[in-house]
């Protein structure tokens, strides 16, 4: 459902080839080439990347076989067959599939933006360019030759995969009688490695993934189930001697157009602003293969992705939205830690932006120095959390280094540090990892001092008193164990009432936690429900002056099956605290998804059960449906929804009723052309009958957008666009449009 999950285990696999001046049929391969690894030879000759096995140099090439199936297998012979070449010039390094297939007809393939593509069959490589099993890239391509490109963080147990970088590389893919071929040309100034100019060693996996009743995942080399590192895994491979990198520099101008208007009644004109001109300028240079400078001026970090429309009005807590900018989307993965201390949306509109990011031999470092334009800051509590804004400009520097001692063993430092005309922040902290075999164990400290105005002060004031130059500390330890077929996992974490971390994501402070959690998986690799996983925790937590919070047990059952399915039945009961009382509180939920074609995914939510009101202070029979899903219409058009409906029953009457809708669609007209329209939509209706307090009995809003995308690159590409937006509420009891805009963005992706 999400796009970790479903790229987990990306899947690479290779074609083989075929002389161009005098084509002739690949013979069968040789056993040893199901063996992960060996040398990268010296390519003789040209390579045109067109989708075509037929260059002569191709022969040249080391092959490869992807010969494993890890999931849902247990690394049992692939079921389809997929041959890989790989080879080099001084100044990239190329890979060819050729992808077999028992059933050619039933291949997915669909012509899409970047990063879209994981849905259908791929192909894709694997690499850990420092072979330190820490940090590496992941290269897929369908048969069209679409292209998706990902970091991976095998230290970042949340998120392992990121989407956000995109590497400059070309892929071409063909569809053929018997299957699909991909090549592949990687130039070496895309990627970062050891300098020096002598031998490379680096951990490669190829990865084929092969969708069909279940989404097979076939690998070069086999994954134990019980693998705590799946980059660990990968086959070792050297050569690529004299490997170049070229200049490493790229100068990215851009040009940002805009307009909006609003109003604020239905009868008022409509108030323009002035049209917005940005200029912009991006620079990206690696002075040396293991270092990259960033440099931005008056950068356009303008959005065109809508947001994923969410409600809160019945959780008192800021909602997290992912950063969708690019420059602080490249190299993020270098700034994680387990607290969430670095929120980079928080830097909301700089004037410059600088950033390093780099490694050594022994771990990885990285930057940020910025000036911003405002002060955006998420004011904590123990209960609830907002967003506030001070009109000042404000000086940004961020830090971070990790230290490996060895392959088991890290140790990080990261601090932030922000200041204001009569405002501060400042975060420091260290962090460990060590894992060995089922054992995990990981534990951080932070300490932060702050200055605020009064403004600021008055948003904490009644929950964590009013000290304006709060100080205090935050510190999490956890220790898991995960093998085949157990896991077993307990932390606990507690953050003192003066603790601030403004340049992050940290809405809760005054409490601590322990959680205590396990479960149990059973492999059913022949049979249409191939994998049970049984999970149940317990966790507690207390306000820091020791009133309890919340205590709650929860248990879940995971099913996966036939069409792609995965069902989750769970269940939960707890006790909360909330404006001096305790309530009890249970439910239970089911979810599932399946894809009752190749082509369509469809799912839902479904939840009962006795909840909290905030707002009326009150419990009630809260339901809540959602219904989701996607479709691939044809080669290139795609439709995507989402639909949110909850309800709360109590004191005889529905208390409130709450919709959601996000949905969308696009059409790729070419491999560079892309239309997309999104359609957002909410909708709340209250008793006032059922509250004592005055609420807003009635809220509804609607917005669109269209844009029209033309990209030769991730760098070079023009967007067009028009939004349009409308609202009603208790004060405007007819729906009016209330703001619309258009905008147009260039950008050039320059490398002298």
């Amino acid at each position: 459902m999400k796009l970790h999950a479903l790229t987990a285990a990306l899947l690479l696999c290779c074609p083989f080839a075929q002389a161009k001046k005098a084509p002739q049929a690949v013979t069968a391969v040789d056993p040893e080439v199901a063996i992960a690894g060996g040398r990268i030879p010296l390519l003789q000759g040209d390579i045109s990347i067109d989708g075509k096995l037929d260059d002569a140099a191709w022969q040249g090439a080391l092959v490869q076989e992807i010969a494993y199936e890890i999931q849902p297998g247990d690394n049992s012979p692939a079921p389809v067959k997929t041959t890989v070449r790989i080879g080099y010039t001084a100044d990239a390094l190329y890979v060819a599939f050729h992808a077999l297939d028992t059933d050619p007809s039933r291949i997915r393939a669909h012509l899409g933006d970047r990063d879209t593509a994981f849905n259908d069959d791929w192909v894709g490589v694997f690499l850990d360019t420092f072979n330190d099993h820490r940090r590496g890239y992941e290269l897929v391509v369908n048969p069209l030759g679409v292209q998706a490109d990902l970091i991976r963080d095998e230290t970042n147990a949340d998120n392992q995969e990121d989407p956000s970088w995109d590497g400059m590389w070309q892929s071409e893919g063909q569809r053929t009688a018997d299957g699909y071929d991909v090549e592949i040309r990687i130039p070496f100034s895309t990627l970062r490695f050891p300098a020096g100019g002598g031998n490379q060693h680096w951990g490669i996996s190829l990865f084929r993934s092969w969708p069909r009743d279940k989404r097979h995942q076939l690998a070069s080399h086999k994954v134990p189930r019980d693998s705590k590192c799946f980059q660990c895994e990968w086959g070792q491979y050297e050569g690529m001697a004299g490997a170049h990198q070229g200049r490493n520099l790229e100068v990215v101008p851009t040009l940002t157009v805009g307009k909006t208007q609003t109003r604020d009644t239905a009868a008022a004109r409509w108030d323009s602003e002035k049209t917005n001109i940005e200029p912009g300028l991006d620079v990206s240079w690696a002075p040396s293969p293991a270092m990259t400078l960033n440099a931005t001026l008056n950068p356009d970090f303008s959005q065109i992705e809508t947001d994923q429309l969410q409600l809160n009005f019945n959780d008192g807590f800021a909602l997290f939205y992912q950063e969708k900018r690019p420059f602080f989307l490249e190299g993020a993965d270098y700034f994680s830690s387990q607290f969430n201390v670095l929120y980079t949306r928080q830097i909301a509109d700089p004037d410059f932006g600088l950033r390093v990011t780099g490694r050594t031999s022994s771990g990885a470092y990285g930057a940020i120095v910025a000036r911003d334009a405002t002060t955006l800051l998420l004011v904590p509590g123990v209960q609830g959390s907002a967003f506030e804004q001070l009109d000042q400009k404000a000086s940004v520097v961020v830090g971070r280094y990790r230290h490996d001692f060895n392959k088991q063993l890290s140790v990080g430092v990261i601090g932030t540090f922000r200041r204001g005309d009569d405002y501060a922040n400042n975060v420091a902290g260290v962090d460990a990892r060590w894992q060995q075999g089922p054992h995990t164990a990981s534990a951080q400290f932070l300490h932060s001092q702050s200055e605020y105005p009064a403004s600021i002060v008055d948003g904490y004031k009644d929950e964590l008193g009013n000290d304006a130059t709060p100080s205090g500390n935050a510190w999490r330890a956890q220790y898991a164990f995960s093998n085949r077929n157990w896991n077993l996992t307990a932390w606990h974490m507690a953050i003192s009432p003066g603790f601030r971390a403004d340049l992050g994501f940290m809405g809760q402070v005054g409490y601590e936690k322990s959680l205590l959690g396990g479960g149990h998986n059973w492999y059913r690799d022949d049979k249409a429900f191939n994998r049970i996983n049984v999970y149940a925790d317990f966790d507690i937590t207390h306000r820091f002056d020791g009133q309890l919070l919340e205590r709650e047990l929860e248990g879940k059952v995971n099913v996966q099956g036939p069409m792609q399915s995965g069902l989750t039945l769970h269940a939960l009961t707890r006790s909360r605290f909330w404006k001096g009382r305790l309530f009890d509180e249970h439910y239970a939920d089911f979810s599932g998804s399946f894809r009752p074609l190749g082509n369509v995914q469809v799912g839902m939510n479904l939840q009962v059960g006795t909840l909290l009101d905030l707002t009326a202070e009150k419990t009630g029979r809260r339901s809540m449906l959602e219904v989701f899903g996607n479709a691939e219409l044809g080669r290139g058009v795609a439709l995507n929804w989402d639909v949110v409906l909850q309800r709360m029953h109590r004191d005889g009457g529905i208390a409130f009723t709450a919709k959601v809708l996000n949905a969308g669609g696009s059409w790729q007209l070419d491999p560079h052309q892309r239309l997309r329209l999104t359609l957002q939509g909410s909708q709340i209706q209250r008793d006032q009958a059922l509250y004592v307090d005055t609420v807003n009995q009635r809220a509804r809003d609607w917005a669109a957008q269209v844009v029209y995308s033309y990209k030769l690159n991730p760098h070079t590409a023009l967007y067009a666009g028009a939004a349009y937006g409308a609202f009603m509420d208790d004060d405007h009891h007819e729906l009016f449009g209330n703001t619309r805009s258009v905008f147009l963005k260039m950008s050039y992706g320059w490398q002298p």
